[in-house]
């Protein structure tokens, strides 16, 4: 696996190299070593989950954690493709409430790490995705945050509009910060 830094520091698109034969690919999708060369802050791995959307432009996001357990996260799509967005929340970054977006497709096995301090969402672009997350917090209902998907703070150009948008992500309030 090889990790391309983005426009946001400790945003880094994983893309993997498969080695492929007759029988079809094997591609090492996670590796510790190759995380902590690249200086990427992530780990230990505390807890999987996976979300299935069935629809396409099912929108879920913007969400992240917050302290004092923010959590990292690893997110993959295992079937179909999404515009998966990384937002950094954190006040001191230099590229703070700056937006990075990519198509994620789990025929390429891509994925994006996002780093404590920054939200995360995505838009299926097809029926019948499913994600997978790989976090290194336990979740904490009481830390979990969100922003809107649309609040003008941020200006996503997200690729579809949204269809499916669950409640709680429609409402977030104005950013403010």
């Amino acid at each position: 696996m090889k990790l391309h830094p983005t426009k946001l520091q400790g945003v880094y698109l994983i893309v993997v190299a498969p080695l492929a034969d007759a029988r079809g690919n094997f591609a090492r999708t996670f590796c510790v070593e190759t995380l902590r060369r690249a200086g990427a802050a992530f780990g230990p791995v505390r807890q999987m989950s996976i979300s299935v959307n069935d629809r396409k432009a099912t929108l879920r996001g913007l969400h992240w954690q917050a302290g004092p357990r923010p959590e990292a996260k690893i997110v993959r799509p295992v079937r179909g493709r999404i515009f998966d967005v990384a937002l950094d929340l954190r006040p001191a970054s230099p590229s703070f409430k700056q937006w990075f977006g990519v198509e994620l497709n789990a025929a390429h096995q891509n994925a994006l790490l996002i780093p404590q301090g920054c939200a995360h969402g995505f838009v299926t672009l097809q029926d019948d995705c499913a994600i997978e997350y790989v976090m290194d917090a336990d979740f904490d209902p009481a830390l979990a945050r969100g922003a809107r998907w649309d609040d003008p703070a941020f200006a996503i150009a997200w690729p579809l509009l949204p269809a499916m948008i669950g409640e709680r992500d429609r409402v977030w309030p104005d950013f403010v910060g």
